[in-house]
């Protein structure tokens, strides 16, 4: 069964059609690479993946469900902007999440922002953005959801963290669970794509296993993007 299948999707916001006929397919096991320009329309594919905003047209299905309170369930979002009350303590934010989610575990989250040099015990608003988005990244990635959905992972910490931060989702998710990333990073996340979904003026204008694609245009998936989209 296809872990995300979205069949004939359209959105609009007064009256500009932001997404138009969106149709595609992942399975289990794959980490996807969503990509386009500024404006393209990922932002919002993703927020209907994740029930915060309803198509105007068409159907998204989650393991074969459609998306509601079940779905939610079984996906680990992490937004492009931090939503974490910044006056809690990194302990307290953890506990917050073990409470609200069968499928996190706490472990993991303590071990992963050991990893990371992370003071469990300090104030969100005593952090920097960049700490900040390391938090909740590993929040993220600290629950065993079917599928994890990335806005824009690594924006704010550096080339260095970024290497952790792309091992860590490597190493953190099982083949019966996918990834979806977005990013305009895509030379600091093409090694591990096994997928790429190009989005333009909201239409999908490609999706291809990563490594066929460079083998046929003889080129890094950062140089087709440019290419095809002349960045």
């Amino acid at each position: 069964m296809e872990l995300l299948k979205v069949k004939n999707l359209t959105k609009s916001f007064d009256n500009k059609l932001i997404l138009e006929d969106i149709n595609l397919s992942i399975s289990s096991g794959k980490i996807i690479g969503l990509l386009g320009k500024n404006g393209a329309g990922k932002t919002t594919l993703i927020k209907l993946i994740n029930d915060l905003l309803t198509p105007d047209t068409g159907e998204i299905l989650i393991n074969g469900n459609k998306i509601g309170v079940e779905t939610k369930k079984v996906i680990s979002y992490l937004p492009e902007r931090t939503y974490l009350n910044k006056q809690m303590k990194v302990s307290e934010v953890i506990n917050y999440f073990e409470d609200f989610y069968d499928n996190f575990d706490p472990g993991k989250a303590k071990r992963l922002l050991k990893d990371l040099d992370l003071n469990i015990n300090q104030k969100l608003s005593k952090m920097s953005k960049g700490m900040q988005e390391k938090v909740q990244l590993v929040l993220v990635m600290s629950r065993n959801a079917d599928l994890y959905i990335l806005d824009e992972p690594l924006g704010g910490v550096d080339p260095a963290t970024r290497d952790y931060i792309l091992d860590t989702i490597l190493s953190n998710f099982n083949e019966n669970a996918g990834v979806i990333i977005s990013t305009h990073l895509i030379s600091d996340i093409e090694r591990i794509l096994d997928e790429v979904i190009f989005i333009d003026k909201g239409k999908i204008a490609l999706q291809s296993d990563a490594d066929k694609l460079r083998n046929k245009e003889k080129a890094s998936i950062d140089e087709i993007f440019r290419r095809m989209f002349k960045c």
